[in-house]
C-alpha cells in the first residue's frame, strides 16, 4: 500500500505541469475528454509497464539521447500536424486515418519515453521492490493529474474560439520539441 500511494502521489506531483498534462489540454480542445482520458489510460498503462519491468534495458539498448530527440522531433511534428488540421478541402468530415484514441495514445505514449515520470515511476519501482504497487500507483497518479488537464481543455475551448485553440495547441507542441532539442545540446 506504501508503494501505491507514495507513487500516485509523486506522479500526480511530478505530472503538474508536465508536457504530457499540457498534451492532454490540448487533445481535450479537440477531441471528446472521454476518448482523450482513455487514451491517456492506455497510454500510461503500456509506458509504465514498460518502465517498470524494462525501464534499465532500455537506456542500455538505445541512449537515451536518441529517445528524447525522437519524442522532440514528433512533438514538432504533432504542432505542424495540429496547424494542417486533421482534414483537407472536401473532407471536413473525415476522421484522422488513426482515429481521436489512437493519435492521443501514441502521443503520450511517445511523449512518456524518457520523461520525468516515466523516470520516476523506474525510480519508484527500484525503491520500493513492489512492481505493482508502483504500476498501479504511478499509473493512478497520470490519470488523475491529466484529468485535471483535461477539464482545464474543455473549459478553455468553450470559451476561445477554435482557431485560438488550434493555435494554442500548436504552439505548446513546437515549443516542447524545440525545448527538447535544445536539451539535448
Amino acid at each position: 500500500m506504501t508503494a501505491f500511494l507514495a507513487s500516485s502521489l509523486f506522479i500526480l506531483l511530478a505530472e503538474m505541469g508536465d508536457k504530457t498534462q499540457l498534451l492532454a489540454i490540448a487533445f481535450a480542445a479537440k477531441y471528446k475528454s472521454s476518448q482523450v482520458l482513455f487514451a491517456i489510460f492506455l497510454a500510461t498503462v503500456v509506458s509504465h509497464a514498460f518502465a517498470v519491468v524494462l525501464g534499465g534495458l532500455l537506456t542500455k539498448i538505445i541512449p537515451l539521447e536518441i529517445i528524447f530527440l525522437a519524442a522532440s522531433l514528433s512533438f514538432i511534428l504533432f504542432g505542424l500536424w495540429t496547424l494542417r488540421g486533421d482534414s483537407l478541402e472536401n473532407e471536413a468530415k473525415k476522421e484522422s486515418k488513426f482515429g481521436p484514441i489512437a493519435t492521443v495514445a501514441i502521443a503520450f505514449f511517445i511523449a512518456e519515453m524518457g520523461d520525468k515520470t516515466q523516470l520516476a515511476t523506474i525510480s519508484l519501482a527500484i525503491e520500493y521492490q513492489n512492481l505493482l504497487g508502483v504500476l498501479m500507483g504511478t499509473i493512478t497518479g497520470m490519470v488523475i493529474a491529466d484529468a485535471i488537464g483535461i477539464v482545464a481543455g474543455v473549459a478553455l475551448k468553450k470559451y476561445l474560439p477554435e482557431k485560438v485553440m488550434k493555435w494554442i495547441s500548436a504552439i505548446i507542441f513546437i515549443l516542447f520539441g524545440i525545448a527538447g532539442i535544445v536539451k539535448l545540446f
